[in-house]
């Protein structure tokens, strides 16, 4: 299906609705709770595709799982030595994070695996997680550190991992590998990135030592299945806490958004910037952190982004990149060289679509200066990235005219009920197919 969307300038936004559930948290639950004993039962978690793709997987090897419906599932955990061996290449769809995570549980099985993706995933560099895993004894070939990976499960070696790049997907995989290898394992990362593995795998009852920039864990260990509430979704979230901000008149309150301390980036760079956002019913749901987050309407400055943030925001420029063009005054982006190995290369396609819109970018190497303008109408194309097609569509709130954004398929890996929910919210989006 090709599907594009076509926005209009609209009015405020208004109005209380949660977002879907937090995806990262989804493949988390789906695969710790197929490697544990006994029965997990999950709630609130995404039906996006991406997930979907996590579930057929470990469905296709062995594990019985009923649902999704509604956002439940019910898990009958294997046990971590419980899998058996698929009898077809597992297709990870457009997820990185399904590929890189089940490299790690695949590495040290007693059997023979093949992880496959789309089109876009197949471009995705894999290196950084197979160098870590080929460290731990891991057998795992591929065509150029790409998939797909032809993964030959052996008995793994613990190890000690400093990471050169940030990246919770890499820290996640080497640490589930980890569960299969001998001694203890650990993985220390240059900047923080998102701890969902460490605390899920703390509530299935894994003894997780954490150090400063360390986590530790020792292998041969067992999971026991739990019931697990997944929070809303920041990074869904950010989209309306950006198209509340610049627009005149909004207010939104976003009810039970995940606010994990490594995952809230997004909200600190936009306030830096002058965004009105208020966090109100504070509570903790499964050991993660969960509020209401009111957004309202607030004239935005251009900020120099301070790099220690950018981890913290990475799955958000896209909506970072657009609050910069609505600025009064100019924004810098630097450190941000991960943009480019994302579902596109996200810092040329925003500047791409940003100069169709009438914005000045100057691309860097690690990031863009973003000089505010006017946007007006046009068309752009988001190349199939789920994140630039809903930045976009925030954008063409306040355009002065139509934009069209071409490829928006991929929307439903991440966001299926984004339309909807943002046409309910007052977006003018209507969603052409072909």
């Amino acid at each position: 299906m090709i599907t594009r969307y076509l926005v209009k300038p609209g009015n405020a936004l208004k109005g209380r609705f949660p977002v879907p559930g937090d995806k990262s948290i989804s493949h988390r639950s789906v695969i710790l709770g197929a490697l544990a004993e006994n029965v997990t039962e999950v709630e609130g978690l995404l039906e996006g595709e991406d997930v979907l793709a996590t579930i057929a997987a470990f469905r296709a090897m062995g594990v019985q799982m009923e649902g999704p419906v509604n956002g439940y599932l019910r898990i009958h955990g294997v046990g971590l030595h419980g899998l058996k061996a698929p009898q077809v290449p597992l297709d990870c769809g457009n997820s990185g994070t399904a590929m890189r995570l089940l490299s790690g549980v695949l590495a040290g099985q007693a059997f023979a695996s093949t992880l496959v993706g789309d089109s876009s995933l197949q471009k995705r560099p894999m290196g950084r997680v197979l160098k870590p895993l080929t460290a731990m004894g891991a057998d795992i070939q591929s065509q150029d550190g790409k998939a797909p990976l032809h993964i030959h499960g052996k008995p793994l070696q613990g190890l000690h991992y400093e990471m050169p790049v940030a990246s919770a997907q890499v820290k996640s995989a080497v640490l589930l590998a980890g569960l299969y290898a001998r001694g203890k394992t650990c993985v220390t990362e240059p900047a923080p990135t998102r701890d969902h593995s460490e605390r899920m795998l703390k509530g299935f009852g894994y003894a997780v030592s954490r150090q400063e920039n360390r986590a530790c864990l020792e292998g041969g260990g067992q999971l026991t299945g739990q019931r697990i509430q997944v929070p809303g979704d920041i990074s869904s979230a950010a989209f309306f806490l950006l198209g509340a901000s610049i627009t005149p008149g909004s207010d939104l309150l976003l009810e039970g958004v995940g606010i994990n301390p490594t995952r809230t980036g997004i909200i600190e760079i936009l306030t830096r910037m002058g965004a009105r956002i208020d966090l109100t019913a504070l509570r903790e749901i499964g050991g993660e952190p969960v509020a209401d987050i009111r957004v309202r309407y607030a004239p935005l400055q251009g900020i120099e982004v301070p790099p220690h943030l950018v981890p913290l925001a990475i799955d958000e420029f896209p909506a970072l990149f657009i609050a910069a063009a609505c600025a009064k005054t100019p924004t810098t982006i630097s450190g941000a060289e991960e943009l480019r190995v994302k579902e596109s290369d996200r810092i040329a396609v925003m500047a791409a679509g940003l100069r169709a819109l009438g914005v000045a970018v100057e691309e860097q190497p690690d990031g863009a200066v973003i000089t505010p303008s006017t946007l007006c109408g046009g068309q752009v194309d988001s190349h199939g990235d789920h994140r630039i097609a809903m930045a976009f569509a925030m954008a063409g709130q306040v355009a002065s005219g139509d934009v069209e954004i071409l490829d928006c398929a991929n929307v439903a890996t991440s966001f299926p009920g984004f339309p909807a929910l943002a046409r309910q919210a007052g977006l003018r989006l209507e969603v052409l197919n072909a």
